[in-house]
């Protein structure tokens, strides 16, 4: 009598797509992350600390990071009031705003990067007026700042339109049946309900931020120790063609960005389990 394992799938053809799926994913991604790890292990240890930690391949990580992290937690912010006015509210021109939030998914970064840097620098629109304030965004840490934010908002707001959307406002309005004030309402109610979807809007925020080259470059001035960020950093050494500290600060940002996603994500897990 023959004795059945394994129940079969109701969808059939699971060994075919399981199969494209890891093959699409090692040519894609693992292939080519494990050619860099591979590249780079050709240097010695000596050589890859060193590169790894040269003061102008530390300030590149320090401002990366940091610029990544503020315009993250800014996007998570003021991502959760725009998302919150489109799903909420009706206005006149709101289809127009709504289709503006994806203007940085549409344009080309090197053409973000230059409608900043317009606006942003000393003679432009808004320079003009911050200058004389004392503030300098073009050629400036705020600048990669602002150009990081640009890119970041879309992933926010898209993330949180749908958890918004499947928020029943009866919960509110029981809460406030409650006794419980706005603050209140939006402490225990709104903002526990939405929270995973904000997470993980910040966290791909952060990580379209953490590679961002094109829209950076034409605004921050590039300047090294100050402005230069790591992912021009890796260009300047391939343009020389130094492709073992190219590959080294590479390993290095892929490494700690990793280690950053990984503790989101957990946070964000926790977080549904405890909802």
């Amino acid at each position: 009598m023959a004795i059945q394992l394994k129940e079969r799938s109701i969808l059939p053809g699971f060994g075919l797509t399981m199969g494209l799926t890891l093959s699409y994913l090692s040519l894609i991604v693992l292939i080519p992350l494990a050619g860099l790890f591979i590249r780079s292990a050709a240097m010695s240890w000596g050589s890859f600390w060193e590169t790894v930690t040269d003061p102008r391949v530390v300030a590149s990580y320090r401002l990366s990071f940091g610029a990544s992290l503020v315009g993250a937690t800014t996007n998570a912010l003021f991502g959760l009031i725009v998302a919150w006015v489109l799903v909420r509210y009706s206005f006149p021109g709101k289809r127009i705003v709504d289709a503006m939030v994806d203007l940085p998914f549409a344009l080309p970064t090197a053409v973000s990067g230059i409608a900043l840097t317009a606006i942003y620098d000393r003679n432009g629109w808004i320079g003009q007026g911050l200058g004389g304030l004392g503030i300098q965004v073009a050629n400036a840490r705020l600048g990669v700042i602002v150009a990081l934010t640009f890119i970041g908002l879309p992933f926010v707001v898209r993330t949180l339109q749908p958890a918004l959307e499947d928020l029943d406002p009866e919960l509110e309005e029981a809460a406030a049946s409650l006794g419980a004030n706005r603050l209140q309402t939006f402490r225990r109610v709104i903002l526990p309900a939405v929270f995973p979807a904000l997470l993980a809007g910040f966290a791909m925020a952060l990580a379209r931020a953490l590679g961002e080259y094109g829209s950076v470059i034409f605004i921050a001035g590039n300047m090294p120790m100050k402005t230069e960020i790591a992912p021009l950093l890796i260009v300047i050494k391939l343009e020389q063609y130094d492709y073992a500290e190219a590959t080294a600060i590479a390993v290095v940002m892929l490494l700690a960005s990793f280690v950053l996603l990984l503790a989101i994500n957990l946070w964000q897990w926790k977080s549904q389990r405890q909802a």
